[in-house]
């Protein structure tokens, strides 16, 4: 069952599923899965190697020919400061003390790399069909270069004002993502977050506001929610926390047992584990330095010095010190293999859409 709407035929694809593409848990394996099922496969690049990411498309191109998304991020790398730093390590001091972690010893780093030069030289390689971008967009001669391969540009939206900024930089589609979402909030016009709208408020305003197609993400687990995507005026759906329990990805045990029990009223907006807000579970870590800290380094540098912890605490088989991302809808989510829940999330919201299902509650 396939579905035709605006972004099918921009991205040449069957279904308009886009997996999200969920940095540290989603490879190669998870991205040929969704692609094999005719929907959008993603790979993340940002915490991957120039070589990582040739290896991961090399396995991607030998095993599909359908069309896939190389997704980057493209934050401005912040100036080191080392007294805020030094502050944050003493935040963490107790952490450290408890674990036998010796807190000079953890490694510097972003952990985090914006799309550069090297970045765009592997896309004009490798010629996705897609490049989508989080956190804005790559200079301009960047992105003319990227949709010079024949790429599709798409990016994150938080808000109308993002949207129609995106839609003037040349972007295919605009990704709406709500407050809902799991993962790094893609804000990046300004940054308060206490303000964003949800899916159903933000989607059809987007769609109002720009001409390019719009893809609708957050909170979105199972055929209802892509129904009511497109009833909101959406031409395909970004599904990432509905994945996570998937067996081609590479979601930790300890994430997937806390998935496995998620609540509706169990996320939160956190910046303790990178220094920029992101949605995932509460855990014991983040309620107690966060949700939200003062003394966490600015985005990405906040991650290295909560590492060790992660670390430590994940090979003694807990999930304390981990992020554990997932957006608010993660109890809708059955566990299943993602070709198979690509196909049901489609088939479901097809049925309600043509309301073969409606009596059903």
């Amino acid at each position: 069952m396939a579905m035709d709407t605006a972004i099918t035929r921009l991205f040449g694809i069957e279904r308009p599923i886009l997996l999200a593409p969920m940095a540290g848990s989603a490879g190669s394996e998870l991205a040929i899965a969704v692609c094999e099922a005719g929907g959008l496969g993603s790979l993340p690049c940002a915490m991957l190697t120039p070589e990582k990411i040739r290896t991961e498309m090399g396995v991607i191109r030998q095993r599909t020919n359908r069309p896939v998304n190389l997704n980057f991020f493209c934050h401005v790398p912040p100036v080191p400061d080392a007294a805020r730093e030094a502050g944050w390590r003493q935040r963490l001091r107790p952490y450290y003390s408890e674990f036998g972690i010796d807190p000079d010893a953890a490694p510097p780093g972003a952990g985090r790399n914006p799309f550069s030069e090297e970045s765009c030289a592997i896309v004009e390689e490798f010629r996705p069909e897609v490049v989508s971008f989080h956190f804005g967009l790559p200079e301009p001669a960047l992105v003319r270069r990227v949709k010079e391969t024949g790429a599709k540009v798409i990016a994150s939206a938080t808000t109308v004002a993002e949207a129609r900024f995106l839609e003037e930089r040349g972007c295919d589609a605009i990704i709406a993502q709500g407050a809902e979402a799991g993962g790094h909030r893609g804000v990046f016009l300004e940054e308060g977050i206490a303000t964003q709208p949800g899916t159903l408020a933000l989607v059809p305003q987007v769609v109002d506001a720009v001409s390019v197609p719009v893809i609708a993400t957050g909170g979105v687990s199972d055929g209802r929610g892509v129904a009511a995507c497109f009833m909101l005026g959406a031409s395909a759906v970004q599904v990432g926390t509905a994945y996570l329990q998937s067996p081609e990805a590479l979601t930790s045990a300890g994430h997937r047992a806390a998935l496995a029990t998620a609540r509706d009223d169990r996320t939160v907006l956190t910046n303790v584990f990178t220094g920029r807000p992101a949605r995932g579970l509460l855990n014991r870590f983040v309620g107690e330095v966060g949700p939200m800290s003062d003394a966490a380094p600015e985005f990405p540098l906040a991650t290295a010095a909560v590492g060790p912890l992660r670390a430590k605490a994940e090979a003694a088989g807990i999930s304390d010190f981990s992020p554990l991302w997932a957006g608010q809808a993660a109890a809708l989510a059955a566990p299943m293999p993602a070709g198979e829940l690509t196909v049901k999330l489609m088939r479901d919201a097809e049925t309600l859409l043509h309301g073969r299902g409606a009596s059903q509650g």
